[in-house]
């Protein structure tokens, strides 16, 4: 998720003295934040598709062929990316739709905003995390 284009649009929510976690206008801070972002990778996965469709041209040299398909194949890693992305950010809507958003799904307790911030799609506390990817890197030795 692009971050300084995240920062720039959305300053970070700055909750009221005794302000309820997960308030309707914390969620609604959030919710504004996925759909944004969201709509601007669905923009620019049709945008890609249109300049494949336009740009399809066969080079009869092997070089300018093997660039092409190079570069055709990074952008479309890229939009894989962020098409799990947008999978992601439909499930943190659902989590907010369902009133689970910003709590763990490991322990239940809350995220915190600085780390929904940073990263609205965030399912774990920092503490869960960090011990999940411990044990990832076990496992990978």
């Amino acid at each position: 998720m692009p971050d300084d284009t995240l920062q720039k649009q959305f300053p970070p929510y700055v909750p009221v003295e005794g302000e309820e976690y997960m308030s309707e206008k914390q969620l609604a801070h959030f919710r504004g934040m996925l759909e944004t972002v969201k709509q601007e990778l669905v923009g620019d996965i049709e945008r890609t598709v249109h300049t494949m469709q336009d740009e399809a041209t066969v080079f009869a040299d092997p070089n300018d062929r093997a660039s092409q398909e190079s570069d055709i194949a990074l952008e479309l890693r890229n939009r894989d990316r962020e098409r799990k992305l947008i999978k992601k950010i439909d499930e943190a809507l659902g989590r907010i739709n369902a009133g689970e958003y910003g709590y763990c799904d490991s322990c239940g307790v809350e995220i915190g905003l600085k780390r929904l911030e940073a990263r609205p799609t965030a399912t774990m506390c920092i503490d869960c995390k960090t011990l999940e990817e411990m044990r990832e890197r076990q496992v990978a030795k």
